[in-house]
Parts: C-alpha cells; sequence; structure tokens
C-alpha cells in the first residue's frame, strides 16, 4: 500500500510537472513565433489547429502500433466537447482582442470560481472553507501580479463569458468524459484532437482574417518560422496529454488553482528572457499566489485524510479469520453434514 501511494504521487507530481514545463515552453515559443519582434505569425487560431493536427497524427501512430488501446465513445458526445472546446480557443482570442489585457486577466481569474459552481451545479460536489479561503488567496494573488488596466466594453465581455463559460465546461467535461467510459487521458484526446483540428484548420483562416486583417496564405514562411511551429507543436502534444491527465486524475479546480503557477513562472521567464518589467508588485502578487496554492494543497490533502478514515479502516478490519470464527464455521459445517446425514439426501 505504502509503494502504491509513493508510485501515485511521484505519478501526481510528474504530471504537474510536465503540464507546467510544456505550458510555459509553448508560451514562450509562441511569443517568438507570433510577436512583432520574432516571426509576427499573428494566426492564433489556425496554430491551435496545427497543435491538434499534431496531436492527432500522434493518436494515430499511437494506436496503429498497439502502444495504446482504443475504448468507444458516441460520437456525438465527442462533437459536443470538440464544440465546447473549441468554442474555448476562440472565445478566448476574441477575449483578447476586444477587451483590455487588464479585464482578459480577470475573465481568466474568474475560471476558478465558475468552475466551483459549475462541478456543485452538475456533480452536488461540495468544497470545505479551507479550500475556499485558498482559492480567494490563489485569486487576489494572481489578480496583483497581472492585472492592470480594466477597461470593458459589450463585445468583449460577451466573448469573455463565451471563454469563461465554454473553458470551465471543457475542464469538467474531461474528467467526466474519461470516468463515465473508464477511458484514459490520451484515449480521449486521440479520439477529440483529430475533429478539433479538422474544424480549426477550416475556421481558423476566417477567424484570424477577422482578428488580425491578414491571410496566412500571404505570410512568408521560413526554415526558422516552421522550425519554431514545430517545436509549438510538439510542446502541445505535452501541454494537451498533461492537461488531460492532470483533469483525470484530480479535479477542474485544481488543475485551475495550481495551474496559475504557470503564470508565476511565465512572469519570471519574461523578465529573465525577454526583458520584461518585474515590479514589487508582481514579485508580491507572486507570493500570495503561491502562498494559497500551498494553503489550497494542504486543504485538498486534509479533505483526503477525512474521506478516508472510514474506508481505510475497513479493509485492514480483517485481514483474516480469528480461532474463534474458524471454530464457529467448522461447527456450522458439521452440523449442516449431521442434518443431511440424517435424511439421507447426502452422506458425508
Amino acid at each position: 500500500m505504502e509503494g502504491e501511494k509513493k508510485s501515485s504521487a511521484v505519478s501526481d507530481v510528474g504530471a504537474w510537472a510536465m503540464n507546467v514545463v510544456s505550458s510555459v515552453g509553448i508560451i514562450m515559443a509562441n511569443k517568438q513565433v507570433m510577436s512583432s519582434s520574432g516571426y509576427a505569425f499573428s494566426f492564433a487560431t489556425t496554430l491551435t489547429g496545427f497543435h491538434f493536427a499534431v496531436t492527432a497524427l500522434v493518436g494515430m501512430i499511437s494506436n496503429a502500433t498497439g502502444m495504446s488501446s482504443s475504448k468507444h465513445v458516441p460520437l456525438w458526445e465527442l462533437i459536443w466537447f470538440s464544440i465546447v472546446a473549441n468554442m474555448s480557443i476562440t472565445g478566448m482570442n476574441f477575449s483578447l482582442m476586444l477587451n483590455s489585457v487588464g479585464f482578459y486577466q480577470i475573465s481568466k481569474l474568474s475560471m476558478i470560481p465558475v468552475v466551483c459552481v459549475m462541478e456543485w451545479i452538475l456533480h452536488n460536489k461540495k468544497y470545505s472553507n479551507e479550500v475556499k479561503m485558498s482559492v480567494i488567496v490563489v485569486v487576489i494573488g494572481v489578480g496583483v501580479c497581472t492585472v492592470t488596466d480594466v477597461k470593458v466594453n459589450a463585445k468583449g465581455f460577451l466573448c469573455a463569458c463565451v471563454a469563461v463559460l465554454s473553458t470551465s465546461l471543457q475542464q469538467i467535461s474531461i474528467g467526466s468524459l474519461q470516468k463515465k467510459y473508464s477511458i484514459g487521458s490520451f484515449e480521449l484526446l486521440s479520439k477529440t484532437a483529430p475533429i478539433q483540428a479538422a474544424s480549426l484548420l477550416v475556421l481558423g483562416p476566417i477567424i484570424d482574417y477577422y482578428l488580425s486583417g491578414k491571410l496566412i496564405l500571404n505570410y512568408k514562411f521560413t526554415p526558422a518560422v516552421v522550425l519554431f511551429i514545430l517545436l509549438s507543436c510538439t510542446l502541445a502534444v505535452f501541454c494537451n496529454v498533461s492537461q488531460y491527465l492532470c483533469i483525470g486524475r484530480f479535479s477542474a479546480v485544481s488543475f485551475q488553482v495550481l495551474g496559475h503557477m504557470k503564470t508565476v513562472c511565465v512572469l519570471t521567464l519574461g523578465w529573465v528572457l525577454f526583458d520584461s518589467e518585474l515590479t514589487f508588485k508582481n514579485i508580491s502578487g507572486m507570493a500570495v499566489a503561491i502562498v494559497g496554492m500551498v494553503i489550497y494543497s494542504w486543504a485538498v490533502e486534509i479533505e483526503k485524510q477525512q474521506q478516508g478514515v472510514i474506508p481505510k479502516s475497513i479493509p485492514n478490519a480483517k485481514n483474516s479469520l480469528t480461532e474463534e470464527e474458524l471454530r464457529l464455521l467448522k461447527e456450522t459445517v458439521d452440523a449442516s453434514s449431521e442434518v443431511k446425514d440424517s435424511d439421507g439426501s447426502m452422506k458425508v
């Protein structure tokens, strides 16, 4: 049992580490690909389509070589999930375009309470006071270090609402589908990635033209930008797999709360690699966010221990029969044998 717990803990840490490293890595790669100081590839939705196309290819190769199995999931559920996921991507892109950076960050922070409320409505999930307190601390910390100017307009507010609701529903659905069909994270991703890739590659250039006013057909691809796009796609595979893996192992709320560690890493790496400004406000906000994440981890562990008190006592209560139980069992068998022997129906 102790060995299994240690193995599970190592797997959990590995899943989180892969998600944080790949997420931060893909942000750094995309910054080089999309920024005006880099390669100015301003086609975010189409780039996401490339990501899912490579992910789908990896899934097909894995299934063909027998490295992973494929379980049945109804097509309508896969299509529904893909629509929600694509609404999340498109909504986030439009929200970033139409809103100020400050309001965009606030909308992302609102996902934590929105996920909590949606899980309460859909799954009747309840949270302890410690968990609620830690969520508030994390939101305050990340808000302090990321939110700057806040300007709101009607279209931007609507896009932000669509993005937050669809992203929250997507993350909850990942865990629900995995449990409902007993399917692994990579198997589920392999089934949804082709649908998302096809739809994003068809609609992506149209959406990107509306966002940037540029046609991808007019963009000049160089070996350097192709190399960075391939790097971004490779990191996206690890990012997508680790996201499904983390939500399957934990919950959408845990993924959102601890996922803000990526925000801290991005701000720090931006300061180190890209000479981004790192003020006392950023540093103090990051410190508060980290404290909130530590409190959240502690609160979740307390919940697990409280929930495990009764179940843990049951398996260990009877590891073997006592001598008294063996004696009573033997007497019962002997009595049964005598009854059957007396009426002649059975000889022992």
